[in-house]
Formats: C-alpha cells, structure tokens, sequence
C-alpha cells in the first residue's frame, strides 16, 4: 500500500514514516498544503493521511480541491481533540473517515487498512492466486501451505503485482509504487527484486507464476502458476 502523509508537524511525520514502512507501506511525506496536493495530484496512493492544520492550504481545501479534480483516493483526515466541528467539517469536504489528535498508532493503522479494503476496485484482504497466498495485513506469504520468507521490499511488490494478477505492470509502475518519490531508484533494480521474489514463490516450487513481459513489465498469473 502506498500512503500520502500530510503532515505540518515534522516529528510526527517522521514518526508515522517510520512506523508505516515498517509495516511493510511506502509512505511519501509533505510539510504543508500545496506540496501534499501536489503529490497527491502528481502520484497514485492508496491512501492519503491529511491534517487539518497545515501551512499554504488547510486540509479541508486540498480534500476539496482533490475531490473536484475527481479524485477518489480515500482521505483520511486528522482532526483536533474531541473536534466535533472539525470531524463534521472534514466529511462534508469529502473526506473517508478522520482520527482524533493524540491517535493511537495501532488504530491509524487499522483505519488506513479499513479504508484499503473498503475501496471498490481493490481486492479481498487475503489474496489467493492458486496455492500461492498473499496476507498483507501479516505479512505473509505461503505457497501450497509452505511460509514463504520475504524482506519487506519484495512483498511490497509481491502485493502490488498480485493485485493486477493477469495483468502486464511495467517497471515504472513498481518503481513508483513500491519505492517512495524521495528515492532516487532506476529500473534495474525492480528488476533485481523481482528476481528475488521469482526466485523464492517459483522457481523453489518448480513454478512458473511470475513472467517478465519483455519491453513491457511483469505479469504474475491469476491462478499463481
């Protein structure tokens, strides 16, 4: 999954930074306003975490000016303690849901799951491509019931192909996706994680669910190979 954290109050930002990537997200960061609706407008999240009060425009413009730039990303909106008006306010604008400052951790990150799934587009939780299963609230990956070990990096982009599973996704999409818009990566090395991940769901299985598409990208079977 990759978030969007607007967040003026550079401590906590980092902070969720930290705490999301060690989930396994890839999280992008903006300061203020102007720059969030930016990032929000220039790249694709599945989630986008956005305070109230921010520097340039508040959260509640830049919801509005994502909305009417039609987009549908959900939003979820950080409001004051016991802000009703805020709260109020913050879905009127178009927002998905909103937390209350100070947050529980272990609930922002159960929220920003909830709104994951809740999308219309996305797929199950749970991701099952033949004997080959996917549960990226755990982390977890099995083929034909046997754990399959991967570093963080190759299950991001394990996620992110199984869910456009018989679909071509080209490295600049991974890229994009799975390594945060601060990071200076080139295509070569998607492609030496995504050998790594070939490596550890097929060919260990004698398996052959992960195909490169040559010119084109990656495509993971829908049957899981």
């Amino acid at each position: 999954m990759r978030i969007l954290v607007v967040e003026d109050e550079k401590r906590l930002a980092a902070a969720l930074q930290r705490g999301l990537t060690a989930e396994g997200f890839t999280v992008d960061t903006a300061h203020d306003g102007n720059h969030g609706l930016w990032l929000a407008l220039e790249h694709s999240y599945d989630v986008i975490v956005l305070d109230i009060m921010l520097p340039g425009l508040n959260g509640y413009r830049v919801c509005a000016r994502l909305r009417a730039a039609g987009s549908d990303t959900p939003i979820l909106m950080l409001t004051a303690k016991d802000g009703e008006y805020d709260e109020a306010e913050a879905l009127d604008t178009g927002a998905d849901d909103f937390l209350s400052k100070p947050f529980s951790y272990v609930v922002l990150v159960a929220r920003l799951r909830a709104l994951h799934r809740r999308t219309g587009h996305r797929l199950p939780a749970t991701l099952e491509l033949g004997d080959l299963v996917i549960d990226p609230a755990r982390r977890r990956c099995t083929r034909g019931g046997t754990e399959v070990r991967l570093t963080t990096r190759e299950f991001a982009i394990l996620e992110y192909l199984a869910r456009r599973a018989g679909e071509v996704v080209p490295k600049r999409e991974i890229l994009q996706h799975v390594w945060d818009s601060a990071f200076e990566a080139d295509l070569n090395l998607v492609e030496v994680h995504v050998s790594a991940v070939r490596r550890k769901i097929d060919t260990s299985f004698g398996r052959s669910a992960l195909e490169t598409v040559r010119g084109a990208g990656y495509r993971l079977a829908a049957d899981g190979g």
